[in-house]
């Protein structure tokens, strides 16, 4: 085995064991999420164990990673992200802007056209427009954000998002595992006139989920 080979394979354990610490893990809940024992996840992170695919699958999905990332760390010293623009469905496309996905995964979006298909998952999302108009549906309500305007809201509630109209809207997406109380600073499409409050932003509206 040649010099780089085994310098890639040494750094994988330490690499494991900072990943797992950063997500506040310990090695009991990562064995029982990975179904790979206590000891074999110590040896790995000590590199008392040499890491096998069979192993790293597990670990990456478990800490949301791509295999790659825990196979070769990033180049020494450059903060930047490398970012990979990844093309979706319906010509959107997907921009990750956080290297290692933790907590929370940042995303820029350019979102086209499309029609709206409700889902529900776990945890919370915040968006941001940076432009265009984008739609916002919240189980039977409905909200335009704009430019500059802000929505965070839980995801077990059925939702979606796209343009309000036949162009892209460009947003920062940002997504947690935890679900929150809805705050929509946008005015909804509703004609409905709002109850007047002195304390209230005129381009605030709160939603409450259920």
């Amino acid at each position: 085995m040649d010099d780089e080979l085994e310098q890639i394979i040494d750094g994988i354990g330490p690499r494991l064991r900072t990943l797992r610490r950063d997500r506040g893990l310990t090695l009991e809940s990562l064995a029982a999420t990975t179904g790979i024992s206590l000891s074999t996840l110590s040896r790995l992170e000590s590199g008392k164990r040499r890491p096998t695919l069979d192993l790293l699958i597990p670990l990456a999905r478990a800490h949301r990673v791509a295999l790659d990332q825990l196979v070769a760390a990033p180049a020494s010293g450059d903060p930047r992200v490398h970012l990979k623009p990844l093309r979706k469905s319906h010509g959107s496309v997907l921009v990750p802007l956080t290297q290692y996905p933790g907590r929370v995964q940042v995303f820029k979006q350019v979102l086209s056209p499309r029609e709206p298909k409700l889902v529900t998952h776990d945890g919370y999302e915040w968006l941001y427009v940076l432009a265009g108009e984008l739609r916002l549906i919240l189980g039977e309500r409905e909200c335009t954000l704009r430019p500059g305007e802000v929505a965070e809201f839980d995801t077990r509630e059925p939702h979606w998002f796209g343009p309000a109209d036949s162009n892209a809207v460009e947003i920062l997406h940002l997504f947690g595992p935890r679900g929150d109380q809805v705050v929509v600073r946008a005015s909804p499409s509703t004609t409905d006139p709002a109850p007047e409050s002195d304390s209230a932003s005129p381009n605030r509206t709160h939603l409450q989920t259920p």
